[in-house]
């Protein structure tokens, strides 16, 4: 049995989330861990909406659907063989009667406050499907959330997946652009050099401390703020044939 349901904000944020994670997982972890239009990301995305389709449709029947009414023509048979148990109030031993509905309450009904009426089984009123979680809606109630512990479990192996292969990734494009252009062309040189027979030493490595002082600036004190301290127009810049050898001696 439906259901009118109105505007509920707790049910808005719950569609929202669901849609949130399906699209970052689909289009984003799948997409950057095996590329969606592959094989195995067709195949991943495909279960995943599967089991999304699976958590929309319980969390859709346990919002519409009633969760069961006692009727109201309800009479409670105390000789009734077929069922010995009558729940009885703890004052007076009389049976239950909600006197807000004018009826007697069933076995494991109760009253919401929220819903202003009884409820058959009544779990309790859950926000979050803007209805009580009673006989009729309990079990759908009960598989959304497994389908929604299963989705969030998967969405997160998928979210792991992709963020280690995009560290893969950036570890093969930092080997293959290591450092600077000057890495480069300092590879070259050297292996031009050792080809034939020569040592080779960068030009433009002037040691450690001269290196720093010509990207941060003479003053070590300060090379840590944000002031500018590059040397010279950048037009022309020192090399290690501007310095004498510590072998040479002058004449």
């Amino acid at each position: 049995m439906a259901r009118s349901v109105g505007f509920s904000l707790p049910v808005t944020v719950v569609v929202v989330a669901i849609g949130y994670i399906y699209f970052s997982t689909v289009f984003i972890f799948v997409d950057r861990w095996f590329g969606l239009w592959s094989s195995p990301g067709l195949m991943n995305a495909a279960i995943f909406t599967a089991v999304a389709a699976m958590c929309v449709y319980n969390y859709s029947i346990s919002v519409f659907r009633d969760p069961g009414r006692v009727p109201s023509t309800y009479m409670p048979d105390v000789e009734d063989s077929e069922n010995p148990i009558h729940e009885i109030k703890r004052k007076g031993g009389d049976l239950r009667y909600c006197q807000k509905c004018s009826h007697y309450k069933p076995a494991r009904a109760h009253h919401c406050r929220v819903c202003k009426r009884c409820v058959l089984r009544m779990d309790h009123h859950c926000i979050w499907i803007n209805n009580c979680v009673g006989h009729a809606n309990y079990k759908v109630f009960f598989v959304f959330v497994v389908y929604a512990v299963i989705a969030c479990l998967y969405s997160l192996v998928l979210l792991l997946g992709s963020l280690a292969n995009d560290f893969e990734k950036d570890e093969e494009q930092s080997a293959d652009s290591f450092t600077t252009v000057y890495y480069h062309e300092g590879v070259r040189a050297m292996w031009l050099a050792e080809k034939g027979g020569q040592i080779y030493s960068h030009p433009y490595d002037l040691g450690t401390y001269q290196n720093l002082s010509m990207v941060l600036g003479p003053n070590i004190f300060s090379w840590l703020l944000p002031t500018s301290g590059h040397i010279g127009s950048g037009l022309r810049f020192r090399t290690a044939y501007d310095y004498p050898s510590s072998g040479s001696t002058s004449k």
